[in-house]
This record gives structure tokens, C-alpha cells and sequence, in this order.
């Protein structure tokens, strides 16, 4: 009997051209879905032939669990709200997304760079109504990115859709249902925000999750605060982190939620460089056992 699906365990790989030979080596290791990111744009690459490259290996893959292996979605994180080039990879990634296997796709929402987060509201509407027709036409979902990008309330470059006040603000200025989020507990601790609260709250619009952690350092924080030019926190891998994966997945359960949790990695300051796979697998080994450990299908 095939394990469940409910929820997929997977990592967030990067396009380019050795992207299906990378899918095909990180096979074997027990990752069972793969985000592809294009970066800030797609630029030249041929999606099509990308796609084709990429469902042929998945699709001679014979896991052991009985599980294929899929695309879990598709993502470029521009700035669509002043880019035409980043509006134009939303609709080229929406209009692709089939051709991978997946319906979703993911990026920043965009901002009005410098100024305060509501006064993007109306370009943001300009922008993604279009957009959110489209990808319904299409069967596809859109989820935004929760990172901040080190902007604030006041002012910032990338994305306005990094706090709950906005995400409300987003949902009311396009009522549409493919729009949606890609939340991870790392953006939310790094605003001293508790996870699972969130969790719970806004599990029926999150498309997808960012296996990503942070570890705050409290004692930079009580002798320097966070303005003090001294970093006062890491983003860490799961199982590296201040998280609790085991009661974020008992959250998501309980919550209905089925979806993928792809890591994000080439961000914790230890498990990186020569120590990135070792790290990335050792954080998929974690997430697993809090997801439960391995499937043991009903004997009653």
C-alpha cells in the first residue's frame, strides 16, 4: 500500500541548466517533491523543454514507498508591481505550470519601492487581478512569499505580503481564489511573530511551505536590540532551528491541510558549502520523523 500524500516532503532547487541532473542525483536521497525557482527572472530559459527534461527522470524514477515524485510548483521571486519583465514571468510560469506538473506558482507580491506597505494596494490589484483571472482560467494557484526582504511597515523594495494586516489587505483588493500564500516559520520568528497561532489562522490560504527555520539570539538582543548593526538571528534548516516541526505538521493535519514542504536551503550559517547536502538531508531525516516517521499501514 502506497504511504499517504497528504503532505510531501521535497526541496526548493534552483533553474538553470544542470536543474533536471541535480533532480536526478537528490532522487535517491528520499526528497519527494521539488520546487523549481527561477531566481528574480526567467530570463531566456526554454520552459518547455525544461519541463520535458524534468518529467522524463521523474517519471523513470521508481521510489520505494510507491509514491511518484512531482513538481511541486514553480517560482520567481522579481518585483512584478514595477517590473514588466516580472509581470510578464508570472504569466509565462502560470501559462507553463501544466507543462511541469504542477498548478502552482509563487513569487513576490511587489511593492512600491520606499513607501509604506498600503499604498501598494492599488497596484497590487492593477497587477494580479489580470493575473489571478489567468491562472484560474488555467487551474492554477498563486502563492505569495511571506520574507519580508528586510523591508518594513514604512518602506521596503520587494513585497508588501510579509504580515497578516497585508495578507487581509491582498485577499480584499483581488477576491480571488487561486491567490494564496508560501509561509514558513522562518519570516514569522524573525518579526517575533509565534508560528503556529498563524498557523492555524490562515492554514485554509497557504498554498505551499518553505521548510526554513531561524534561530533568534536572544542574548545579542537584550545587549544590543535589533537596531543595534549586530545580526540577531540565523536562518537555520529544520531541525536547526527554534521551531517545533513536529507540532507545525500536527497543526497543518489538523487543520486539513495537504500540500508540499520543500526546504529552502543555502541559507543556515553552518550546513552550507561543502555541508549543503549533508545539512539538506539531515533536515528532510528530521521533518520526516516529526510528519510521523516512516508509513505502517493499518493491521485492525
Amino acid at each position: 500500500m502506497n504511504a499517504p500524500d497528504d503532505i510531501r516532503l521535497g526541496t526548493l532547487v534552483p533553474a538553470h541548466d544542470r536543474t533536471p541532473d541535480v533532480i536526478e542525483q537528490l532522487l535517491p536521497l528520499g526528497f519527494e517533491t521539488f520546487q523549481i525557482s527561477f531566481g528574480r527572472s526567467i530570463g531566456t530559459v526554454d520552459l518547455a523543454g525544461l519541463a520535458t527534461r524534468i518529467r522524463r527522470i521523474l517519471d523513470d524514477h521508481v521510489p520505494a514507498d510507491g509514491l511518484p515524485r512531482r513538481i511541486s510548483g514553480l517560482a520567481a521571486y522579481g518585483n512584478p508591481l514595477t517590473s514588466p519583465e516580472c509581470e510578464r514571468d508570472w504569466e509565462r510560469l502560470i501559462d507553463a505550470a501544466a507543462t511541469f506538473g504542477t498548478d502552482l506558482v509563487a513569487g513576490f507580491a511587489g511593492r512600491i519601492p520606499g513607501r509604506p506597505v498600503p499604498e501598494s494596494y492599488p497596484r497590487f490589484a492593477a497587477v494580479f487581478g489580470p493575473l489571478s483571472r489567468r491562472a484560474e482560467d488555467r487551474g492554477v494557484r498563486l502563492a505569495f512569499e511571506n520574507c519580508e526582504k528586510r523591508g518594513t511597515w514604512e518602506s521596503g523594495d520587494w513585497n508588501i505580503a510579509h504580515a497578516p494586516q497585508a495578507w487581509d489587505a491582498m485577499f480584499a483588493a483581488v477576491e480571488s481564489p487561486a491567490l494564496g500564500l508560501e509561509w514558513e516559520p522562518c519570516h514569522q520568528l524573525a518579526s517575533f511573530v509565534e508560528p503556529l497561532p498563524q498557523l492555524r489562522q490562515y492554514a485554509h490560504r497557504i498554498w505551499h511551505i518553505h521548510g526554513k527555520d531561524a534561530t533568534i539570539l536572544w542574548d545579542v538582543i537584550k545587549r544590543h536590540g535589533i537596531r543595534g548593526g549586530v545580526p540577531y538571528l540565523h536562518h537555520r534548516l529544520p531541525g536547526f532551528g527554534d521551531t517545533n516541526w513536529t507540532d507545525l505538521i500536527s497543526t497543518l493535519r489538523l487543520c486539513g491541510w495537504r500540500g508540499s514542504i520543500d526546504i529552502e536551503g543555502f541559507h543556515d550559517p553552518v550546513y552550507r558549502d561543502a555541508l549543503e547536502t549533508t545539512g539538506q538531508c539531515a533536515a528532510l531525516g528530521h521533518l520526516k520523523r516529526c510528519r510521523g516517521g516512516d508509513y505502517v499501514s493499518n493491521v485492525w
